[in-house]
């Protein structure tokens, strides 16, 4: 099979890898027949993930046919469409049990916190990913869903991650029915943090970014206001005044540590640019947010030292609230909202670039170029 192989920083290309096989009764292979690059990817694009070995393929968004099953699986058989959430879990451990698939205790032995995560390094399990033709799938009971008749694949494709993501970010905001929800980082996961907020009651909802076309999608496609931090001298002091001098109910980190930096700014969080590699976006959530306000963040932050202003955090009685999204959790209550109209997930979707042409997607997602928001790739052999 053709599948996204990572050579090093900035090294990615596509190469002929053997088609994962059946390693254990519970698992499926499914032929990937959409995948997407996601912002998160680009930590690992500019090696700022610890453990991301080379040959490794990335991409933890895809759908595609079951194209084999192990001897256990009852719940698909070969033929079957299927969206994959991105968690990689086994539905019995003392998390799974509570719904807390992405913090699953029995499919990641690298780490004590993340469960597994397809295609994201070996500190998230080391599960190779689904940019490529086809993808081994653990615990095939549990993870993936047959996609219903009426969903259109790019929409299931969305919620694999990026509106499963958002949709969360906005469920741990606690918001409560005329709040003043802001949102830092215009990214997919932001834009989908947003609209998800409509939903959940806001009254208000403001989001913050640097690039111009994002912010313009956000105008079209979530309806909120929007601000260019990179246009005012103290984005603060500016979500204070806008806001009566309190600050918003609820603030969404949808940013995260993104790599564009230094390791050294890494660590140190010194590069102070919304789009650096480093905690300023949670920091800024922390400063926007009102005394006895909550922050969400969805954000991803990798296992680095960062300054967090938790002192501001404590004194202002501030909620903070955080994981991973448990994406199959969220899937009734969004299949509802895309049925009915309320959501159109693949607005968002602004490139289809076919598999081959990859490296060509993350150079022109990493670099912010030619307006790319949310890249789809596609196989040759879907």
């Amino acid at each position: 099979m053709k599948a996204m192989v990572y050579r090093g920083p900035y090294k990615i290309r596509v190469e002929e890898k053997d088609i994962p096989p059946i390693e254990h009764p519970n698992d499926a292979i499914v032929r990937v027949t959409r995948a997407a690059i996601c912002g998160s990817d680009l930590h690992l694009y500019h090696g700022m993930m610890p453990d991301t070995r080379v040959g490794m393929t990335f991409g933890h968004e895809f759908i595609g046919v079951v194209h084999e099953v192990g001897s256990s699986v009852q719940s698909l058989k070969v033929g079957d469409k299927v969206m994959v959430p991105f968690n990689v879990y086994c539905g019995s451990c003392y998390f799974c049990a509570r719904g807390l698939y992405s913090n699953c205790h029995n499919v990641n032995p690298n780490a004590t916190a993340v469960g597994g995560i397809y295609g994201y390094s070996h500190t998230s399990g080391g599960y190779d990913g689904g940019q490529a033709e086809f993808v081994r799938v653990p615990f095939a009971d549990v993870g993936p869903s047959i996609i219903p008749d009426w969903m259109d694949d790019e929409d299931a494709l969305m919620c694999t991650d990026a509106l499963a993501t958002g949709y969360f970010g906005a469920q741990l905001a606690d918001i409560v029915e005329g709040d003043t929800v802001m949102v830092f980082g215009a990214g997919p996961v932001g834009l989908f943090a947003a609209k998800s907020a409509w939903l959940m009651g806001a009254g208000r909802v403001i989001v913050i970014d640097h690039l111009e076309y994002r912010l313009e999608k956000v105008r079209t496609f979530a309806h909120a206001e929007t601000y260019n931090f990179a246009e005012y001298d103290d984005i603060i002091v500016h979500a204070k005044r806008i806001t009566d001098g309190l600050g918003a109910d609820s603030v969404i980190d949808a940013v995260g540590a993104e790599a564009d930096g230094s390791f050294l700014q890494q660590v140190t969080g010194t590069k102070l640019k919304l789009q650096g590699g480093s905690p300023v976006a949670l920091n800024w959530a922390i400063d926007s947010v009102r005394k006895g306000g909550t922050v969400s963040v969805m954000g991803a932050y990798g296992p680095l030292f960062s300054a967090v202003k938790f002192g501001d955090a404590m004194n202002k009685g501030l909620t903070l609230r955080m994981n991973q999204a448990p994406v199959k959790r969220q899937w009734p209550r969004l299949f509802e909202h895309i049925r009915n109209g309320y959501l159109k997930p693949n607005d968002i979707v602004t490139h289809r670039i076919p598999l081959e042409d990859i490296a060509e997607g993350y150079h022109m997602f990493s670099a912010k170029l030619d307006g790319c928001i949310k890249p789809i790739l596609i196989p040759s052999a879907a």
